[in-house]
């Protein structure tokens, strides 16, 4: 089945702009596993959609079956079209809805899961209609309006997706707003502060100096006065005169 999906362009675009914005605001960090508090009234009001969503495609997929389409008053063709189409909407509502929803159950205001399931529903419709109309022309009239009361049940929740996508994309609109304006004022306030001082470090090595050795003081011997020379008493008593006795 080839998913051709039809949807207002507003919606479509909102949550990838929002995406880009917040791409822009917030630095890539990476991902945990917990994520913001989800306000309970936003998650009724998911649970509740959910709920009648699955209800819609469980009658959908009873009615789908008891479907005769090999007796319809029509060509091979159509018959063969119609069956083809109404095969690929079991599939998609017995495996990719269910798993859609699922992962938007784990993560209930997540932007990228709500899309998705707005994406298959309108692309469930599409094919939908196209087996509506055909059992309108060419089935009995109990499978015709067994299955337009699963269409205006799964068109029932296609635009209350819609509506919460709204609803969502205006509150990440508003957080991204009011995180642009904390971001200027910080980027403000780092502005207004005093630059850093300067500090040079130079960190070339000075050449040492010569470490000058403390002189020590010499302590000098006292010098030995010289001894002085003995008086020859030779020599003194032979210079004295001798006196001759009269």
């Amino acid at each position: 089945m080839k998913l051709s999906p039809t949807h207002p362009w507003r919606l479509c675009l909102l949550p990838v702009l929002i995406a880009a914005a917040a791409a822009q605001v917030a630095p890539s960090s990476p991902a945990s596993g917990s994520g913001p508090p989800v306000a309970y009234t936003s998650v009724s009001e998911l649970n509740l959609l959910l709920s009648q969503l699955e209800q819609a495609s469980q009658s959908a997929q009873v009615d789908l079956a008891k479907l005769r389409i090999e007796k319809w008053k029509t060509d091979s063709n159509t018959k063969r079209g119609t069956q083809g189409d109404a095969e690929s909407i079991e599939r998609n509502l017995q495996t990719a809805l269910p798993e859609i929803i699922g992962q938007l159950r784990n993560s209930p205001e997540n932007l990228t899961f709500t899309f998705k399931l707005y994406r298959n529903l309108n692309a469930l419709y599409d094919v939908f209609v196209s087996v509506v109309e055909s059992a309108g022309a060419f089935g009995g009239k109990d499978e015709y309006q067994a299955l337009q009361n699963d269409l205006e049940a799964l068109e029932r929740s296609r635009r209350s997706l819609a509506d919460r996508i709204e609803t969502l994309s205006n509150a990440k609109e508003g957080e991204l707003t009011q995180l642009r304006a904390q971001l200027r004022a910080a980027q403000a306030a780092v502005k207004v502060l005093p630059p850093p001082k300067k500090v040079v470090v130079d960190d070339t090595e000075a050449p040492k100096k010569p470490v000058k050795k403390k002189a020590t003081a010499k302590t000098t011997k006292p010098s030995t006065p010289a001894t002085p020379p003995k008086p020859n008493v030779n020599s003194s008593s032979q210079s004295q005169p001798q006196t001759q006795p009269q």
